[in-house]
């Protein structure tokens, strides 16, 4: 949230100052706006959409080569909006490893950012 009020400059004419503005998106020596993309910890995958099914289920290619039932948690149902293509983050099942759950839909800045550090390398180069 950033607050919006005006000071007295050097040269006695009034000056506006945002307050927080600057720490919302810190930049980098080459200009580029540094963000912060989430990784998977331990146990999940990086994948690829590749069909839906229906009933919340999708068919998502993971980046250790196996292709997995995954399905939308009911928390997430409206929140997430998966079409074939997409980037996401899914956690195998303990017990069964050929299913999962889908807890993460990356956007195209952190699509961008994985494919820099190549963690998508695992994946088709199709998107």
């Amino acid at each position: 949230m950033s607050f919006l009020y005006e000071i007295m400059g050097d040269y006695g004419e009034f000056e506006e100052v945002i307050e927080g503005e600057g720490s919302e998106n810190p930049v980098s020596e080459n200009g580029e706006v540094v963000s912060r993309v989430k990784l998977p910890g331990k146990g999940e995958f990086i994948g690829k959409v590749v069909q839906r099914y229906g009933g919340n289920r999708m068919e998502i290619l993971c980046t250790d080569g196996k292709s997995r039932n995954c399905r939308v948690p009911g928390r997430f149902k409206r929140k997430m909006w998966l079409r074939p293509g997409d980037i996401v983050i899914i956690e195998p099942w303990p017990d069964n490893d050929d299913k999962g759950e889908i807890i993460f839909q990356y956007y195209s800045a952190g699509v961008n950012q994985l494919r820099k550090k190549g963690l998508l390398d695992g994946l088709n180069k199709e998107f």
